[in-house]
């Protein structure tokens, strides 16, 4: 029977962190779903890129590792908005899996309670590999790309994706 787990994260943008856990999460299962949360959501300060965009950056990474695409399998998951649906959704939108990998203490409980096998993947590095660190690098201008794959940086300069952020930042409100 093969293993399947599911691992949920928003990835804005993939980073090592995420590099490391998935290659340490394929060590254990056969096949792994990656749902890539709040998927309706882009060009917004938290959630600056796309869906296709960081399944592109995801894809692309993982390539670059030399991690076997044919074992992963990259799902949007929009979100709902109400907690007692929001497992049904998400397997709705998926394959089936077992097991739930995930750091977020909201999302273990949910899985949890419908009776999935849950586990906490180790961080790494979290002080830095972090979407709002490295966010917020890009916004001032320091050093972000080697906290992501080389892909990720290829994928955000190719989308002007730096530039995308800066302006979002910019806002039309004269400060009083």
């Amino acid at each position: 029977m093969v293993k399947r787990a599911i691992m949920l994260g928003r990835f804005q943008p993939p980073h090592n962190g995420h590099l490391e856990v998935i290659s340490q999460i394929l060590e254990e299962v056969d096949e792994l779903v990656i749902g890539l949360g709040s998927a309706q959501l882009s060009h917004e300060l938290d959630d600056p890129f796309t869906a296709g965009e960081r399944i592109l950056m995801l894809t692309k990474s993982l390539d670059e590792a030399d991690i076997d695409l044919s074992r992963v399998y990259f799902i949007p998951i929009p979100d709902v908005n109400n907690n007692a649906l929001w497992v049904s959704h998400v397997l709705s939108q998926s394959p089936p899996f077992t097991h739930v990998y995930s750091g977020n203490p909201l999302v273990k409980r949910l899985f949890k309670e419908r009776g999935f096998d849950v586990e906490t993947p180790p961080l790494f590095k979290r002080e830095e590999y972090q979407g709002t660190v490295i966010r917020e690098r890009m916004l001032k201008n320091e050093e972000w790309q080697n906290l992501v794959p080389k892909a990720v940086v290829e994928v955000i300069s190719e989308i002007n994706g730096t530039e995308r952020l800066k302006e979002l930042k910019e806002t039309d409100y004269l400060e009083k």
